[in-house]
């Protein structure tokens, strides 16, 4: 085995199969959390498992990014030979990510003839209502459809013992390599996991109180009424035909039981390779760096306009998908409102920069922020230039005993300094939003809320609002950082989610020290519940915020009341919360949560036999 990590699984809970074979839309294909799931958790299973494959879709130009093409195994050809045959191209290899798992990738398209006879025959032996479906839902069953047959020519050739052999699939879009194994009446063992339910993440979306509602609807006619119902009926399929169904949170096996109609058996919850993080000191060290380019940005979007003082600035933010209602942005703006209130009646001098990082599509950066940053650049650029003159002519005026501030700057100087700074001021407001949106700000929901709620960024406002709608992939005109290093520089996470089924925005802030808020309906805040009751003392590092079965009003009211103690703390108190973050996300490491993978294969087996 490859550490002491791996080795304690192992000894944990042993794997009975010797072939493991996962299917996602996501492996070497980055499209969502699922990606993230999979692959930091990718180097323990590939530990545990003497043979083990991850199967994707094949994107040439994603594959040159992510995939390393090598020659297949020689008891593979026989099957990679066959599945040409029928219009399928393999591409076996190395995915290049830690552990450097095998891979297969698959050209799928070479099938798109079979769809609709794919579908006939879904609807006739599993009730998969997909007749009216197009390219977005037949893409993932062609694929999903190919990765079976993967498996079954590999049967076939004799190249694996089926006995020995699990399909771990996840989510609707991979859910139809079940039905093609059954199909052909494999002996392969199969696992479905569901990461959140279709109809249950629609529903919420659409404003409908999901938990206070389970049972209390026909979720076949549900899904019919939102235009869900080939993915409903095929996530129903692959739950009710796998072996072992699982899901990844207390809280969506609660959701899945009454939607799909069976109770998972396993709950695999997600975790991080907390060895891919930094230690704590080092946390400390980044998030001074990193927090030192977020103060570049407010200095240039805040100060053309008015002045703050930045070092009583606390940034805080919310990121994740643009869900209005399901991640709670209504309710982190309506707490925001309450704690700008209250900030401006205690006159103080603390002030709170809320970022809305959610991407959405937009045509780059505002030229006025490009402008602003330019002007501020060149001042911190030319002051730079000077430094070192400057310092040397305070050490000159103390040793001779003049006094420096009074000959400190030339008048060459001040007037092209004077020049900088007119160039730099403007009038009017601070922007609400750093890019320019491809919808116009008026229809903006998180826009219009900002304005209903009176935070316009006006001077006398405590609490500054900034939507950043950009990706934080280094590439955004204005941070130009990656997503882990703009987190890092901030100091509390929000995410009072009410549809969650993990969450992994809190596991990651607290992963690179940064407090957060996570909720009770969210599958990682219930997860870190249990774990949190066992601290005794008042430090929280990770905050629940209460939504189960708390009306939308008390959820916001407590969010104030945490955000308002937060802002509160003096530095050393915000330090503990640190460190008490980065303690609580070691729960939630791989090395003890991929057991439960291994829980559920080895169930699939014993009942497959």
């Amino acid at each position: 085995m490859a550490d002491n990590d791996t080795d304690a699984i192992i000894e944990t809970i042993k794997p009975v199969g010797e072939y493991l074979f996962e299917v996602s839309w996501e492996v070497c294909n980055k499209v969502g959390g699922i990606y993230s799931v999979i692959s930091t958790k990718a180097k323990l299973i590939n530990d545990c498992y003497k043979n083990y494959y991850l199967i994707g879709p094949y994107f040439e130009k994603k594959a040159k990014e992510d995939f390393s093409e090598k020659e297949p195994p020689e008891e593979f050809k026989e099957a990679f030979g066959k599945l040409r045959e029928e219009g399928i191209i393999p591409h076996y290899g190395i995915w290049l990510i830690k552990g450097e798992p095998k891979a297969i990738l698959l050209e799928f398209k070479g099938i798109s003839l079979l769809k609709n006879s794919i579908k006939s025959e879904l609807w006739e032996r599993y009730g998969i209502d997909s007749i009216m479906s197009g390219w977005e839902f037949e893409e993932p069953m062609l694929f999903s459809w190919a990765a079976g047959s993967l498996l079954v020519k590999l049967e076939q050739s004799g190249a694996i013992n089926p006995e020995k052999t699990i399909l771990h699939t996840h989510e609707w879009l991979t859910g139809f390599s079940i039905f093609r194994l059954k199909k052909d009446n494999s002996k392969i063992s199969t696992v479905f996991t569901t990461h959140a339910t279709i109809l249950g993440r629609s529903l919420s979306s659409n404003g409908q109180n999901l938990y206070s509602s389970l049972g209390k609807f026909d979720s076949y006619q549900k899904a019919r009424e939102i235009g869900v119902l080939d993915k409903y009926t095929a996530e129903k399929a692959s739950a009710q035909k796998a072996d072992v169904f699982t899901t990844v949170s207390e809280i969506t096996a609660r959701e899945a039981e009454f939607i799909l109609g069976r109770k998972p058996e396993v709950l695999v919850l997600n975790g991080m390779d907390m060895s891919l993080f930094p230690s704590i000191e080092e946390t400390s060290i980044k998030h001074v760096t990193s927090r030192e380019t977020i103060r570049e940005l407010l200095a240039y979007t805040f100060f053309p306009y008015y002045k703050f003082d930045l070092k009583k600035n606390l940034s805080f933010f919310l990121a994740g998908r643009y869900e209005y209602g399901n991640k709670g942005v209504d309710v982190f703006i309506e707490a925001l409102s309450m704690l700008n209130k209250k900030l401006r009646t205690l006159n103080t001098d603390r002030t709170i920069s809320a970022f809305f990082f959610m991407a959405m599509p937009n045509n780059g950066a505002k030229v006025e922020l490009l402008e602003n940053k330019n002007y501020y650049r060149h001042i911190h650029n030319y002051v730079h230039s000077k430094s070192h003159e400057i310092l040397k002519k305070i050490v000159t005026d103390f040793l001779s005993g003049s006094n420096p501030t009074d000959t400190l700057f030339n008048k060459e100087f001040l007037h092209e300094m004077k020049r900088d700074i007119i160039r730099f001021q403007r009038k009017g407001t601070p922007v609400l939003c750093t890019h320019k949106l491809y919808e116009s700000e008026e229809n903006n929901r998180i826009i219009k809320t900002f304005r209903e709620v009176g935070l316009n960024n006006l001077s006398e406002d405590k609490v500054k609002v900034l939507l950043f709608p950009a990706y934080l992939d280094g590439n955004d005109f204005l941070l130009n950082m990656e997503f882990y290093d703009v987190i890092a520089g901030c100091h509390l996470g929000v995410f009072p989610s009410y549809y969650e089924p993990w969450g992994y925005t809190p596991l990651e802030a607290g992963a690179v020290g940064v407090p957060a808020v996570t909720t009770d309906l969210a599958g990682f805040g219930r997860f870190v519940m249990p774990a949190k009751e066992k601290y005794n003392d008042k430090l929280d590092g990770i905050y629940i915020l209460q939504r189960d079965k708390k009306n939308r009003e008390e959820s916001i009211n407590q969010l104030y009341e945490i955000m308002l103690k937060f802002a509160m703390m003096d530095h050393s108190e915000r330090v503990d919360n640190k460190v008490r973050a980065k303690d609580i996300a070691h729960l939630a490491d791989w090395k003890y949560l991929a057991m439960n993978y291994i829980r559920a294969h080895n169930l699939a087996i014993s009942k497959k036999k």
